[in-house]
């Protein structure tokens, strides 16, 4: 035997797996397709946003929330329907999850030398239904550190066990094949990849020098989704989303690619709710690109006006920051919207400055690197650097002092003129002529008078209703937004000890998977929604229970 245990997939989930494995004395490979440079995989990239349930920050914002009031949120936004059959587990870990979060999720991240900022963010706001989709109090606990400070405890532990040899490394060995010796799984064969030296993120190649077979007593996968493989993307496309988009700009990296799912499945896996997916309609092309078509997702207050591609104010709910895929879902069922893969955001210069975040580790360099005095920047006026960067040199941002050279700027970013500016001014003056009370009959308005309730929002997130075409408030800015990919809902079916089930619901001996490989846990904890801050979180909880379910098989 080559090791205890092997784990297929350096990420976030594959490294908490790993530190269970460690602590309980097991012996570990880890295989990646990468290199050594893209340790913690496409968590180190993210915003680090973790969803908790009645903490600390949250009793102090005064938000008052509980595991019914959030269990209600998860099952709304879920929407599991096929509980007989594919959302059997993933409902049980939906539960378990919930009670995590509310339990010791936090302290037990604590003690790993996690802390959060003190402000909670609301994001995915909902549907408007009480008992429907989104977050009915604000639970985005964003990581000091982002995504590098989730992954450091876990990625410096598995580094630290490298010297004491319970840990290695095998970076560049893609995994083709899972091995069986009967009704066991007992290692994984492949091809070993040239060295590369390109930095995080960046594609590699993908030459073969060499062969390798692993053996052990069992095998992890914790490989991610398919984010990054956009024709396997479109394969999956659920009909209910209306058609995929033609053109579309990409979330994670292209080694994000999906390719162990379909091989564990060879082997004998159960994959479920393949058809469940999330992706976002905020995407903008990334002036300074590191991957393939790389997308960051603009992180929006409730404030911008929202417009299809014919220049059409979008209907609540399908408003800034609240119903992600409902938002998706209208845009690409509308017929006369099909040709189009585009929509806009219209705000002025005051609503970027305090409304406007940008997804990512590297687009928050205030957080990331724990810089107090960059962080304090943020409540000063002017935009934060990233998204002025993003205003002056972004492929998609177009800026005007009226509405009508504005418009003829936004024209230009497409194919042909589809925007009237007598029509888009008329829309926004019927806007503005609401912002004179503080009670509106507009959806949006009130939506943002809620919203600044909240002390939270009020303070960093959302800007003080006002005039769009107000000068004092400019100047006007045109973001030309696509569809942006990211995670996939569904994958390998498991049990809430991560074991992998077969067609007929039985464990697959020796098999484990954890993270969006395993729909994050059971084959698709979120259903077809997600609440937000649940993607790093569902990985931490499924690479965990997977590691210490495996450390108690071998023995």
């Amino acid at each position: 035997m080559d090791a205890d245990v092997i784990i297929v997939g350096a990420g976030l989930a594959g490294l908490v797996a790993a530190g269970e494995l460690v602590t309980a004395g097991k012996k570990v490979v880890i295989v990646d397709q990468e290199s050594s440079a893209n340790l913690g995989g496409q968590a180190w990239w993210s915003f680090g946003g973790l969803f908790f349930v009645d903490s600390p920050e949250q009793r102090r914002m005064g938000i008052k929330d509980s595991v019914d009031l959030a269990w209600q949120d998860w099952q709304g936004s879920a929407g599991f329907d096929r509980l007989d059959d594919e959302d059997s587990w993933a409902s049980k870990w939906a539960r378990a999850y919930v009670e995590f979060a509310a339990g010791e999720k936090r302290s037990w991240l604590k003690e790993r030398g996690m802390g959060w900022l003190g402000i909670v963010g609301w994001a995915e706001r909902g549907d408007g239904r009480a008992g429907g989709h989104g977050n009915s109090v604000p639970r985005f606990h964003i990581t000091w550190g982002t995504g590098t400070g989730v992954v450091k405890p876990f990625a410096d532990k598995a580094l630290a066990a490298v010297e004491t040899g319970h840990v290695r490394f095998l970076h560049r060995h893609r995994v083709d094949e899972l091995v069986r010796d009967g009704a066991a799984v007992t290692g994984v064969r492949g091809r070993i990849l040239a060295e590369d030296n390109a930095s995080r993120g960046e594609a590699s190649s993908r030459d073969e020098v060499g062969d390798f077979e692993l053996t052990a007593q069992a095998v992890v996968v914790s490989s991610g989704g398919i984010g990054g493989n956009h024709e396997l993307v479109r394969k999956w496309w659920p009909q209910r989303l209306g058609t995929p988009p033609r053109e579309m700009i990409t979330g994670v990296p292209a080694y994000v690619d999906g390719r162990m799912i379909d091989i564990t499945e060879q082997a004998g896996a159960r994959t479920v709710n393949r058809d469940r997916m999330w992706h976002y309609v905020e995407g903008i092309r990334n002036w300074a690109p590191v991957w393939p078509q790389h997308a960051i997702r603009v992180l929006p207050g409730p404030s911008p006006m929202w417009f299809d591609a014919l220049g059409r104010r979008l209907p609540h709910p399908y408003l800034p920051g609240f119903d992600t895929l409902g938002t998706l879902r209208y845009l690409r069922t509308m017929p006369e919207l099909a040709p189009y893969d585009h929509s806009w955001f219209v705000v002025t210069q005051k609503i970027i400055e305090k409304e406007f975040a940008l997804s990512g580790s590297e687009q928050n360099p205030d957080i990331t690197n724990k810089d107090l005095k960059l962080l304090a920047s943020r409540v000063r006026k002017g935009a934060p650097g990233p998204v002025e960067a993003f205003k002056q040199k972004g492929a998609d941002f177009v800026v005007a002092d009226d509405i009508s050279t504005l418009v003829d700027r936004m024209n230009a970013l497409t194919p042909e003129p589809l925007l009237d500016a007598r029509m888009l001014e008329r829309q926004i003056v019927e806007r503005d002529r609401e912002v004179a009370n503080p009670f509106s009959k507009d959806a949006q308005l009130t939506a943002i008078q809620g919203a600044r309730r909240y002390r939270g929002d009020r303070l960093i997130r959302v800007a003080k209703p006002h005039r769009i075409l107000d000068p004092a408030a400019g100047p006007l800015i045109g973001v030309k937004l696509h569809v942006l990919t990211r995670k996939s809902l569904g994958g390998l079916q498991t049990d809430l000890q991560s074991r992998v089930l077969d067609p007929t619901g039985e464990p697959i001996e020796g098999l484990f998977a954890a993270g969006e490989a395993a729909g994050f846990g059971g084959g698709g904890v979120h259903g077809y929604n997600s609440l937000e801050g649940t993607f790093l979180g569902g990985c931490i909880f499924s690479g965990r229970a997977a590691g210490r379910a495996a450390a108690a098989q071998v023995g």
